[in-house]
């Protein structure tokens, strides 16, 4: 899966762009200079795709192959816009959804969207920019269960929170700094769970929109979880209310 979900140089990335290929990333040479790079740089912008400059030795350690200063890697699954997502998410009785601030190891995404996909959940929103890529990792890390849930793929998280929250759609952010604990909180309605970063947790801007912060009760010396334990806590506080 890995060799196949790779494209190289700046003509064929410019193509699969223009195919409407779902493309998880573009690393670009640095320095890279010339009208067809321009041409590629504006496709990049315009189609919001994530993308980085990087130097010639990260390239040559993603591929052995004549790659030109440019490699994309494919997704393996499609992605959805947020009014693509939107339709899948209205089709559900008590909508349920997952917000992935900047997640960004691999493994726990894929642990994540594991639990997510057995839990329930309708689907999950992840930031186009620093979040984990969705790989052979990923899927392996999921046991497949990403082939089987919609994730939606979002320039800001915050402008997907203003939309939920126009369908009315809750928004819960768990956070260590919330005076509220999680089994105090109504999961009967309709809801979107925000997870942060393992480092920064979420983001200051993404908190000041919750509806509700709320924490998880800690007793011992270590004071957090991993944060694929800690959302499989909340996902199931869920379950557990609305069976």
């Amino acid at each position: 899966m890995e060799k196949s979900a790779k494209i190289y140089g700046i003509r064929a990335v410019i193509e699969a762009i223009n195919s409407k290929k779902d493309i998880d990333k573009v690393f670009i040479q640095k320095g890279l200079k010339g009208k067809l790079i321009g041409q590629l740089e504006s496709l990049i912008r315009k189609n919001k795709i994530n993308f980085s400059y990087v130097p010639t030795q990260k390239l040559d350690k993603l591929s052995k192959k004549n790659h030109q200063g440019v490699i994309a890697r494919i997704s393996p699954i499609k992605f959805f816009d947020i009014n693509e997502f939107s339709e899948i998410i209205e089709k559900s009785k008590i909508p349920f959804i997952l917000i992935l601030d900047q997640i960004s190891d691999v493994r726990n995404f894929g642990a994540i969207i594991r639990t997510a996909e057995v839990s329930g959940v309708d689907g999950i929103i992840i930031q186009n920019s620093s979040s984990a890529p969705v790989n052979s990792d990923t899927v392996k890390t999921s046991a497949g269960a990403i082939f089987n849930i919609p994730i939606c793929k979002v320039s800001h998280i915050k402008d997907a929170i203003y939309h939920l929250q126009s369908m009315d759609i809750s928004i819960i952010c768990a956070s260590e700094k919330a005076e509220k604990n999680i089994y105090d909180v109504n999961f009967k309605r309709p809801v979107a769970v925000v997870m942060g970063s393992e480092q920064k947790g979420i983001n200051k801007s993404v908190l000041s929109l919750s509806n509700e912060m709320v924490k998880l009760p800690i007793f011992g010396k270590i004071e957090s979880l991993n944060v694929s334990v800690a959302c499989g806590i909340f996902l199931y506080e869920v379950v557990r209310q609305r069976i």
